[in-house]
């Protein structure tokens, strides 16, 4: 597999820290729009490993934040455990700081539980909301995706996701600490209620693969409980349709496809 290597600097048309709620918070700013779009990344991950393929797309038609959130990457950590809870409300102080009042959101993965907990915990930030292959409810998960999760060590972390991490923190304490703390928040999982989701005001699109880690019938009920949504089910596996890093094999095309969804959704 080919190593994985960060986008240069000069394709950001900013870059920068803002210190929220006691961390030092990275996030990078692409393209030109009145709307953002903001991306939050899956667990273990930063902003190219996430989204590296899938940023060049999106910032072609619009403004695009991508940030890494709580002891990922180029962000600091705090004395505290990670939470989607906590990660909420770094994304809506970090917006308030750079002066953004609303934003769309598109999260991946443990990135797009966050982004439910900010349309059900702070709608007036979000406008509209794209959330791929993410749970709201433990249960969500595949069968057995707990098994054997408690004694998992960073050996068991993928090394992409390592040699990405690594390559803008070379940290491995940050890592070490990054590793134990996402597995911490997954194993303590809080789920949302039922009602938490009835209320998201926001326009929603559900995307998930149909060989994912979270179950497609999972997905079928969120778009049951959140008015105003639209449910897209998609060949693949996990970041398969974002071109994750973990998925190299991934054509541009299917990368395409995908974003032609998500600006048909943000256009309408």
């Amino acid at each position: 597999m080919a190593k994985f290597k960060p986008r240069p600097m000069e394709t950001y048309k900013k870059a920068g820290h803002e210190k929220v709620n006691g961390i030092n918070m990275y996030y990078e700013i692409y393209g030109e729009g009145e709307i953002p779009l903001v991306l939050i990344h899956g667990g273990g991950s930063t902003i190219q490993s996430t989204f590296g393929r899938l940023i060049p797309f999106l910032a072609k038609s619009g403004q695009v934040i991508a940030v890494e959130l709580q002891a990922h990457g180029r962000t600091s950590d705090r004395d505290q455990a990670e939470s989607f809870e906590q990660d909420a409300k770094d994304m809506a102080t970090l917006l308030n700081q750079l002066k953004i009042t609303k934003a769309n959101f598109l999260g991946f993965s443990n990135g797009g539980t966050t982004t439910l907990h900010i349309a059900a915990h702070y709608p007036v930030v979000a406008n509209k909301i794209i959330v791929i292959s993410a749970n709201y409810q433990r249960d969500g998960l595949i069968d057995g995706f707990y098994s054997g999760f408690g004694d998992a060590t960073i050996d068991h972390m993928p090394e992409p996701l390592k040699i990405a991490f690594l390559a803008v923190n070379p940290d491995q304490n940050a890592l070490q600490t990054m590793f134990e703390k996402d597995k911490q928040r997954m194993l303590d999982f809080t789920d949302l209620s039922d009602d938490d989701l009835r209320g998201i005001t926001s326009d929603t699109l559900l995307m998930v693969a149909d060989k994912d880690v979270i179950k497609p019938e999972h997905v079928v009920k969120m778009s049951r409980l959140i008015a105003n949504t639209q449910l897209v089910i998609l060949p693949g596996v996990h970041g398969a349709m974002i071109g994750e890093n973990l998925n190299p094999d991934v054509t541009d095309k299917t990368i395409e496809i995908t974003v032609h969804l998500v600006e048909t959704f943000l256009n309408q």
